[in-house]
């Protein structure tokens, strides 16, 4: 395998890594949000139904 090839696949790799772990902090941002969302309306219902 020429040295051209072995930099051309880890920039490859670097830039897919790059995609992963921004759309992984997408997916980790919508999970907090939801479950804050979640505790939010369970106080609601909580102080409503006492």
């Amino acid at each position: 395998m020429s040295k051209e090839k072995k930099e051309a696949g880890n920039a490859k790799r670097a830039a897919y890594a790059a995609k992963q772990e921004k759309e992984g902090n997408k997916v980790i941002g919508w999970i907090i949000g939801v479950l804050i969302g979640l505790g939010v309306v369970f106080a609601a219902y909580s102080c409503i139904i006492n």
